[in-house]
């Protein structure tokens, strides 16, 4: 029996748009995701890239499963994107008005933020930073290139995570407060927050390549290239900020995830995709109490 003229077109379509895709040297996203496996509960974990261009795939089958059977979801905040906590929040932990950032610098470093904040966009550079702790104007102007390259906080895998429990009726929980990971930066010392500054600053050009290259390696799964960019870097350069951002959180995560792990259901986790790679990820902690842990993407 002959296909009928409407079919046939429908498969050449249908062809000629997988040729398209093919052709183009497209690659479907396949991020990392865990399964750790409790005597009566599990959770699904995976890795996060906190901004990314708007519209750039990264859903899967695996995931949309996962999230399917998980009955919450975990985040590092649950609430990071409300403006309303944050601002106040910036203002008491980030701001210092009356030790302007200037002094707590040397003039070659002054330099150096004045021209990074120029080459972002901010007309006054370095006096906008003035009030600004030093791990504020690092995030500050970590930020600004990127978002330049036209990468948006707010296409970010936990707002899109977040939004889709949401629909689902499910809850979305915080393994801590915005409140507590702004502290993990406002209660560094002032010698770890400069060193921070300039650790920014040396890459600060590199930024959006180097988000680039981070968000390829986390698309393919590719677990060593994450922990080249990140952890190792982070653990090499600025050992003390790696061991406050990195290696505290994952260990108060692990007591965290071992509690609920020993209930019941399935949980979704989804953390930065640093806090899951290398010798101190957050499944290496859970291994070590006794937890089996499957990749299932």
């Amino acid at each position: 029996m002959h296909a009928s003229k409407e079919s046939v077109r429908r498969r050449l379509r249908l062809a000629l748009g997988l040729c398209a895709l093919l052709c183009s040297g497209a690659a479907l996203a396949d991020p990392a995701l865990w399964l750790v496996k409790g005597p009566h509960a599990s959770l699904y974990l995976y890795g996060t890239v906190h901004v990314l261009r708007p519209n750039q795939p990264w859903e899967t089958p695996a995931l949309d499963k996962a999230l399917a059977a998980s009955q919450d979801l975990w985040l590092e905040v649950p609430d990071a994107d409300n403006a309303a906590k944050m601002q106040p929040l910036i203002r008491t932990l980030g701001m210092d008005p009356a030790h302007p950032l200037s002094s707590k610098l040397d003039k070659a470093d002054v330099a150096r933020v004045d021209a990074a904040a120029r080459s972002a966009g901010i007309p006054v550079g370095e006096q906008a930073l003035e009030p600004m702790q030093p791990w504020l104007a690092s995030l500050s102007l970590a930020t600004l290139p990127l978002m330049q390259a036209g990468y948006d906080p707010k296409s970010g895998v936990e707002i899109r995570l977040k939004a889709r429990s949401q629909a689902m009726g499910k809850p979305v929980r915080g393994l801590e407060t915005l409140t507590q990971q702004l502290h993990f930066f406002a209660d560094m010392p002032q010698t770890t927050q400069v060193a921070m500054l300039r650790a920014m600053l040396a890459e600060v050009d590199a930024g959006p390549k180097r988000l680039d290259a981070l968000v390829t390696a986390w698309e393919a799964g590719d677990l060593d290239g994450i922990a080249r960019i990140t952890a190792q870097e982070m653990a090499s350069q600025t050992p003390t900020l790696y061991e406050n951002l990195i290696v505290r959180r994952n260990r108060q995560w692990a007591t965290q995830l071992d509690e609920r792990l020993r209930g019941a259901g399935t949980s979704f986790v989804a953390v930065g995709t640093a806090h899951l790679v290398g010798p101190d990820s957050v499944q290496t902690l859970l291994a070590r109490r006794g937890y089996t842990i499957e990749r299932v993407q």
